[in-house]
């Protein structure tokens, strides 16, 4: 029973990743590969800030926020007025740049939380305590379950209220016409400022969600692989509605269990499982352009 705990919790914490990212692909029709990076930035200022400063959980969740946001400018300020395949090639840059600085950090017999050993490097940061709610600290599967799947409820309610807001509608005005949505007085930039930073933001406050609950990460958090299995969730589940999202996070999510359900060795599992996402990904273009679920199909 334990682990259809932990594939819900995973659930909770992807598919709050997939619903901010879909804010980006579906709303504003811009696809990006560096959501992995800043999930990773979150799961990483949550570690440090419990384990090397000892803050409280909360205040460990508002540093990842906090960090998120700022650094989404990293991606926000340099694109201002890129998109399609540039924008693209600009989150990959800063994707690797973020996966560098968190595998590169770290200098030999330094403290973590140093300026000399910010991330422990390739080592990862073990030992991250579990969240604290009211001052009961969650130790169950079913407490964490519970926790994560509300927060997925709140953050599917959130990001349907905002893309079915005037503010959603001209963000699909600018995915389907830019010039169209300028004509009209419309400031597109801002709006793509407004639109990375509200996705940014939720990658990271899943990251602190992740890290609380896995009591272990490392830089694998912000590889390129991440960062495709999250923009399959989107195309492959839908994209433009909510359905979509967490359809294929739900999909894909399940794909790893259905690996080792054929016992399929541990050395090659990994690239099994990318050439699978590939493959599906293929097949979707071919099959069903706008997902599953989805009401927009991507150029």
């Amino acid at each position: 029973m334990n682990y259809m705990w932990h594939l819900m919790i995973y659930f909770g914490v992807y598919g709050i990743l997939a619903l901010s990212l879909n804010i980006l692909v579906g709303a504003c029709g811009l696809l990006t590969l560096a959501h992995a990076g800043y999930f990773a930035l979150g799961a990483y200022t949550y570690a440090v800030a419990t384990v090397a400063f000892g803050v409280d959980t909360i205040s460990a969740i508002g540093l990842s926020v906090g960090m998120a946001a700022i650094f989404s400018l990293m991606i926000s300020l340099p694109t201002w007025r890129l998109k399609g395949d540039y924008f693209v090639i600009a989150s990959i840059a800063i994707q690797v740049l973020i996966y560098s600085a968190i595998y590169n950090w770290v200098e030999s017999n330094a403290p973590l939380g140093t300026m000399d050993n910010m991330t422990n490097g390739p080592f990862g940061i073990s030992s991250i305590p579990r969240p604290e709610m009211f001052g009961h600290q969650l130790t169950t599967m079913q407490e964490v379950t519970a926790v994560s799947l509300l927060i997925l409820l709140l953050v599917a309610w959130m990001c349907k209220k905002l893309l079915f807001s005037p503010w959603g509608r001209v963000l699909n005005a600018m995915r389907d016409d830019e010039l169209a949505a300028r004509s009209i007085g419309k400031n597109v930039q801002f709006y793509k400022v407004e639109a990375i930073f509200i996705a940014c933001v939720l990658a990271g406050f899943a990251g602190a969600l992740y890290s609380g609950y896995v009591s272990y990460i490392d830089p694998s958090l912000a590889t390129m692989d991440q960062s495709i299995l999250l923009l399959s969730m989107v195309l492959v589940g839908g994209t433009g509605n909510m359905r979509g999202p967490l359809t294929g996070a739900i999909l894909l999510l399940l794909i790893p269990e259905g690996l080792r359900m054929v016992h399929i060795p541990d050395n090659i599992a990994a690239e099994a499982r990318i050439m699978l996402y590939g493959l599906l990904l293929i097949v979707m273009v071919h099959v069903r352009p706008k997902g599953l679920l989805g009401n927009y199909k991507l150029d």
